[in-house]
């Protein structure tokens, strides 16, 4: 049996190198064609219909010489958003107009959804927002193409092929057509921007039409958004979290999702939920306090449903602005940007000089990419523990002014300048 199947995939990927039709195009390098044939016979050979294969690609080869979604993924921008600019982008008052005209619409159509999957409408018209401007911009990619090319000679080859194989089950499950496959530069697709992967997970056919149809029919968008993060432990009746107030000697080698504390013990340590009364919160739930900027910026006490999010999106930037907006969403608070003055800019390039830096000094094996990452915060506390730094894990000006006059054999320490002798 095996035999046979190892012949029918040779067979298959013979035919596709030598008898496939391949489109007319100029300059496009052998070794693009020899790659892309072997792509088909691995999708086949993980159980891909050749007549899928077909279906997908016919003659064209999708090669580009300069793939605009490989250039995005290789793009960064120059400076590194704080919180408080990503939050403030995303969540405005426009925004929260919009988002609770839809509100009021989703809870007199979806409210079976919310009962059955327990994940509160707000969160889901917060998330729809978020994702795809209530629909208007669920992305103008073509996904067999966009997903192609990102499984070339890319940084995240393996995961973006993986991806095209969830979108080749798709179109071969539910017969869909290339046209209907869009979405963003990533894979993303549909109302609330599924990777292809969740999409064979968690999507579901509301509308009991035969065909799960994120992109088109909202019925099975918001179902299967609701089923996603019901599969994640949502819990209905628990907030997100609060902005909080931290003590004059708060010790913030605390911060991080790896220190977690019940409720009680963060408000026996002196913490106080801004703006809120303590009784409003299950004493018992498990919390960890994140401060995304640093000291000087805006601290946060996250529960459980905030790190659902985050398994959503691993940004915990993305997750303070789905948050925020829920809760506008369903309160009647006037929205109010978030301010706390000027910050030091930090850049991708100082991140970088950090990561470096910290490979060096203490044999971390960070990946020199420019993001403020989970390992790069902690790195960043041990740095700043050398150089008896308060251990908030944000590279400010001060830590990077020290790494730039670091001495290998004094190390941070700093020099004593020599006596000026006076003379008389």
């Amino acid at each position: 049996m095996q035999l046979s199947k190892k012949l029918l995939v040779l067979f298959w990927g013979c035919l596709l190198l030598f008898s496939a039709p391949l489109k007319a195009e100029q300059n496009i390098p052998d070794e693009w064609k020899i790659w892309l044939n072997n792509l088909k016979n691995e999708m086949i050979s993980r159980g891909i219909s050749p007549k899928t294969i077909e279906k997908a690609y016919g003659d064209n080869l999708y090669y580009h010489k300069h793939s605009e979604v490989v250039e995005k993924d290789k793009s960064q921008t120059e400076f590194i958003l704080t919180s408080i600019d990503y939050v403030n982008r995303l969540v405005n008052e426009k925004r929260v107009k919009t988002a609770r005209k839809h509100y009021k619409d989703l809870q007199k159509k979806y409210q079976q959804v919310e009962d059955k999957y327990e994940v509160p409408l707000n969160y889901l018209t917060a998330f729809w927002a978020i994702e795809t401007n209530f629909g208007q911009n669920k992305g103008k990619y073509h996904l067999i193409d966009g997903l192609t090319n990102l499984s070339y000679k890319n940084r995240r080859s393996k995961f973006f092929k993986n991806e095209l194989y969830n979108v080749l089950k798709i179109m071969e499950k539910f017969e869909l057509e290339n046209e209907k496959l869009m979405g963003s530069w990533a894979g993303a697709m549909g109302h609330f921007q599924f990777m292809p992967s969740t999409y064979n997970a968690y999507a579901v056919d509301y509308d009991n039409d035969g065909v799960i149809d994120i992109w088109d029919s909202f019925d099975d968008a918001i179902a299967s958004a609701s089923n996603y993060l019901s599969s994640l432990g949502w819990k209905k009746d628990e907030p997100w979290g609060t902005e909080v107030v931290l003590p004059w000697n708060f010790d913030y080698t605390l911060t991080g999702y790896k220190i977690v504390k019940d409720v009680k013990q963060w408000f026996d340590l002196g913490i106080k939920p801004a703006g809120l009364d303590k009784s409003e919160f299950n004493l018992e739930l498990k919390a960890s306090i994140i401060i995304p900027d640093g000291k000087k910026g805006k601290a946060y006490m996250i529960l459980p449903n905030f790190k659902r999010i985050m398994i959503w999106n691993k940004s915990e930037n993305y997750a303070l602005a789905v948050s925020k907006l829920a809760d506008y969403v369903k309160n009647s608070d006037k929205c109010k940007p978030i301010n706390i003055g000027n910050k030091y800019a930090l850049t991708n390039a100082d991140v970088k000089k950090v990561q470096k830096f910290a490979n060096k000094i203490l044999r971390t094996n960070l990946k020199i990419d420019g993001i403020l990452g989970p390992k790069t915060k902690n790195a960043v506390k041990m740095l700043q523990k050398k150089a008896k730094l308060q251990q908030d894990g944000y590279p400010d000006y001060q830590l990077l002014l020290k790494i730039e006059r670091y001495n290998p054999k004094l190390g941070f320490a700093v020099p004593v300048q020599p006596m000026k002798v006076i003379k008389k």
